[in-house]
């Protein structure tokens, strides 16, 4: 298995080539199993909150509740994300972008394995967005 540092070296030439997919299969495996073990647990911290009968620490406890409910929001979303970079691999589409084809490149995919935009497309897609909102 290839180290981030070993991928980093790697030429251009040997972009997504069979040991780059499965460095980044496995990252994104990883993630995966991470990611639902951290959901777990933050459902179980919900499930056992102790209120306590004093205003304040009321007003701590709801707030670091809405926090946690937050994380797990966010986790929950990257699970479909996290599934759908890695059927990208198996259909050989993964580290291209979906817009233009170009490579998206290792520095983004290590950043944000489940990017499906090169940065030159993202860019412009946030300065889009950006422009109609301002209108």
């Amino acid at each position: 298995m290839l180290t981030e540092e070993q991928l980093r070296a790697m030429s251009e030439d040997d972009y997504m080539n069979d040991e780059q997919l499965a460095f980044f299969r496995n990252l994104l495996l990883t993630m995966k199993k991470d990611i639902q073990s951290q959901i777990a647990h933050a459902r179980d911290d919900l499930q056992h909150i102790e209120y306590e009968a004093d205003e304040l620490d009321k007003a701590s406890q709801e707030e670091e509740r809405r926090l946690q409910l937050r994380f797990l929001d966010r986790q929950t979303k990257l699970l479909p994300k996290i599934d759908e970079a890695i059927k990208r691999i198996d259909d050989d589409e993964f580290g291209f972008c979906k817009v233009t084809g170009d490579p998206i490149g290792i520095p983004r995919l290590l950043a944000r394995p489940t990017a499906t935009l090169c940065a030159e497309e993202k860019i412009r897609q946030e300065q889009q967005e950006r422009n109609f909102r301002d209108a």
